[in-house]
């Protein structure tokens, strides 16, 4: 599996390192890979272009079944992205990087920048409004940030254009520091977008300036409540990594990234180990074609922490399915099923098939979303016997 800041699909069986047979997890229809990289990431249009790269790859290369998609603060290229990941038999876990602030007294405005990942199942978010909503004024606020910051610049004598970093982030992005960083390598004011970020546009850079992000216990509080799993992305970047994991793990952090694009561990290890939070890591790809970028599936994880991800993730993603399924079964429309097929790339067709009544829907969607196991549990049958009052009555 790949667990990378990108997610999955489902088709051509291939192993990740080529190996034979994928072992089975619990009779679940999640194969497991003895190579896993979770985070892949970027912004909404790298959904696509990290789907595409896969699909480019000659079928003896592609060494990912398995791929966590999470795009900075929006989740709007993943269902294209899962169609497109079908084709060449990759399977999405839909996620989302989002960021956030970690202020110990929760001062509008002040704190240090944290990023959090998010990872759904199938079925995506159980509250997708509410977390839809933190978004949007998360990117909302990028906007006004970057004004800031080119309003900085231009203080300290490098005038940016604004419609230069719209262009350059591209259609439908909310601009970010890496953005305004390539227009400044473009300007000629630095050699390279690591001396933008060194030399004015870092966390303490007299460019920096904070958007509206909400607080990192917030974040994690939120990704709980909507049927997520919750974890600290790249620990290496904070200044006092040991307090804001302490304080996360508070807020119900489930795990955290560890092991690096580089390859390297850095005793996050142990820093994981002391809190008890699960140990990830991914190749980070996003797409720039430097020659220095981690490719996807090079950060390779072990089988077991892959079986202790999803051995964690699935009870979670399993009630989060029965809470989008029981407000369907509540008021059933096209719209509502419109909503909970949002996500889910249902296990028996290329688009989605005719769906007769309302016991198809949680039929398809089990076969697709759960293990044999979890399809027995008998709460789900409150779903089906909803369901099939309203088919009877339509």
């Amino acid at each position: 599996m790949a667990m990378t800041r990108d997610a999955s699909g489902g088709g051509r069986c291939l192993d990740d390192e080529g190996d034979a047979a994928s072992t089975v997890l619990d009779g679940s229809p999640w194969k497991i890979i003895p190579s896993a990289n979770l985070p892949v990431l970027s912004e909404y249009k790298h959904c696509l272009l990290i789907v595409r790269h896969m699909y480019s790859m000659p079928i003896g290369l592609i060494l990912v079944k398995v791929l966590a998609l999470t795009d900075h603060d929006t989740m709007a290229g993943i269902p294209e992205a899962m169609s497109a990941a079908h084709k060449c038999g990759i399977r999405i876990i839909p996620g989302v990087e989002i960021s956030a602030l970690h202020s110990p007294r929760e001062i509008p405005g002040a704190g240090e920048p944290v990023h959090i990942l998010a990872y759904y199942g199938m079925c995506g978010p159980s509250r997708f409004d509410e977390l839809d909503s933190m978004l949007l004024n998360i990117r909302n606020g990028r906007y006004l940030r970057a004004k800031n910051i080119l309003a900085k610049l231009n203080s300290l004598k490098m005038p940016i254009k604004w419609e230069r970093v719209t262009k350059i982030a591209g259609e439908g992005v909310a601009p970010g520091r890496l953005h305004i960083a390539r227009a400044l390598v473009e300007a000629g004011y630095v050699d390279n977008v690591r001396q933008a970020f060194n030399k004015y546009l870092g966390d303490d850079g007299p460019a920096y300036a904070t958007g509206s992000e909400p607080f990192t216990e917030t974040v994690v509080q939120m990704i709980s409540r909507t049927g997520g799993i919750s974890a600290l992305a790249h620990p290496w970047s904070l200044k006092n990594p040991d307090a804001i994991i302490r304080s996360l793990k508070g807020a119900g952090l489930h795990a955290m990234e560890v092991y690096r694009s580089d390859g390297k561990v850095d005793g996050f290890s142990q820093l994981a180990e002391k809190y008890g939070l699960l140990k990830l890591g991914g190749s980070d790809f996003h797409g720039k074609g430097t020659k220095d970028e981690t490719d996807v599936g090079e950060v390779k994880l072990a089988i077991t922490t892959l079986s202790s991800f999803l051995e964690m993730a699935r009870p979670i993603w399993c009630s989060a399915m029965k809470d989008i399924l029981l407000k369907f079964a509540e008021e059933p429309s096209a719209a509502n099923l419109g909503k909970i097929l949002k996500f889910g790339q249902l296990s028996n067709s290329d688009g989605f098939a005719p769906i007769d009544s309302g016991t198809d829907v949680v039929n398809l969607c089990l076969s697709s979303w759960l293990s044999y196991d979890d399809m027995e549990d008998i709460e789900l049958e409150e779903v089906r016997s909803k369901l099939v009052c309203y088919a009877a009555k339509t």
